[in-house]
């Protein structure tokens, strides 16, 4: 792989496709132009391929999901059926077998999520990084596109800063814009392809943090980094209830994170941004109704009743909530649980059923595990990937107003509309030179 020493060399060639940007949706665009015939250079602002991919899914890169197409859309927003061609092209057992292929076996774990054996993000990256040069492309890394070159309505090539001078032109007949959104800047998605896409004529949605913690009210200190599981989660706007998830959360310095809360945050985030009330209860037994959890309670009550409130409470919560909960009921936990009764056992009943949190803020992009908006859906061919403004330019990952729900689903977004996007670019250069 190259750096910017030798970005002059290759000034001095028209290349058939230019990817700019190297996360997944480039490399795989890039890969799959080259596996094609044409010639490839990646260009990558960042000191090496794949940073975001490196860390997703917490080091553990959770690459795809293998649910059934029907169901893989289902998680997917504004206009899944937008993805029906990437997917068609390539789908998740075709990346499982791409890994597999370059030594990096898969296993699915819960929620038919898919990780690398060795829990390693790295391998997949590098096992992708690998791949692509495999198929031929050159890659330069601390390459900074600084604009792409449109003429007459026709994408000619892209100008790429260096330390010195003016930025230096590079020719291409095509081009496949790949840089990413704004979520995880530091690992070089600061936004750069987003404002390329508009200065082409491109529309924009409004892009938002996505799948991120909440800030709340109250901040639960006692219980920070605790995880519960199997719990409940429900978001009311303006009072009225708007969506549910069942599963895993946390509660964190600012509030709650976790599984769950990722998968609300997306209409938290859009609520908030409207001035609506946002509120969340947590359901800490979802498996019992408010008759059975009852039922259960007065059987503890009735067992032991000199026993203290604290042994009462630990059989019904983790040791980090005991004092919290001790504390909003207004008795002493080394008092008998015989005084847990009355207003004091309905009120527990209600704090176990729907434990309730003003949501104060949410996450920014420095959190945000994906970017909500982007690149309006109506500029880009679905069976191409294509621009509808640009001739010849491709737009491909998570610069398209495109964002799902944890499990995978965003990362094989990226692989897919990036492989479509090269096929298509090859394709398109190739039937050119005929």
């Amino acid at each position: 792989m190259r750096t910017e020493a030798g970005i002059r060399a290759l000034a001095q060639e028209t290349w058939d496709v230019v990817v700019i940007g190297g996360g997944p949706a480039g490399l795989l665009a890039a890969g799959r132009a080259a596996m094609l015939g044409a010639r490839v250079l990646l260009l990558e602002k960042m000191e090496k391929p794949g940073r975001k991919l490196r860390i997703s899914g917490k080091g553990r890169a959770n690459v795809t999901n293998m649910k059934p197409l029907e169901d893989h859309l289902k998680e997917i927003h504004p206009e899944p059926r937008f993805l029906r061609q990437a997917f068609g092209a390539f789908f998740n057992r075709d990346l499982i077998a791409l890994l597999e292929a370059e030594g990096v076996p898969t296993k699915t774990e819960r929620g038919d999520r898919v990780f690398p054996v060795s829990d390693r993000a790295w391998d997949v990256a590098d096992g992708i990084v690998g791949w692509a040069r495999k198929q031929g492309v050159e890659i330069v890394l601390h390459a900074r596109v600084e604009e792409l070159l449109v003429e007459d309505g026709r994408f000619t090539g892209v100008v790429v800063a260096t330390t010195a001078g003016p930025g230096r032109r590079l020719e291409a007949r095509a081009g496949i814009l790949a840089t990413g959104g704004r979520s995880y800047p530091a690992t070089g998605s600061t936004g750069d392809g987003l404002r390329f896409a508009e200065a082409a004529g491109h529309r924009l949605e409004a892009q938002r943090p996505s799948l991120v913690g909440i800030g709340t009210i109250p901040v639960i200190p006692r219980a920070q980094g605790l995880t519960l599981k199997n719990v409940e989660l429900t978001l009311w706007v303006d009072g009225r209830k708007q969506a549910r998830e069942f599963g895993e959360t946390e509660f964190t310095a600012k509030g709650l994170g976790g599984a769950i809360v990722l998968r609300l945050s997306r209409q938290i985030v859009d609520a908030m941004a409207a001035g609506r009330k946002v509120e969340v209860t947590l359901d800490l037994k979802p498996a019992l109704d408010l008759p059975k959890l009852e039922a259960r309670l007065l059987r503890d009550l009735d067992a032991d009743p000199g026993a203290p409130c604290r042994a009462l409470l630990r059989s019904l919560l983790p040791p980090q909530l005991v004092e919290v909960f001790g504390e909003a009921l207004g008795v002493d936990t080394g008092a008998p649980a015989a005084r847990i009764k009355g207003p004091v056992r309905k009120k527990l009943l209600g704090l176990l059923k729907e434990m309730r949190f003003e949501v104060t803020g949410h996450g920014g992009w420095e959190e945000a595990i994906v970017t909500a908006g982007g690149v309006s859906l109506k500029d880009v061919d679905p069976r191409t990937m294509a621009s509808r403004k640009v001739e010849n330019l491709y737009l491909a990952g998570e610069l398209l107003d495109l964002d799902a729900n944890t499990g995978g689903y965003n990362l094989q977004i990226a692989f897919s509309t990036g492989w479509l996007a090269g096929e298509s670019a090859a394709r398109k250069v190739a039937a050119a030179e005929l």
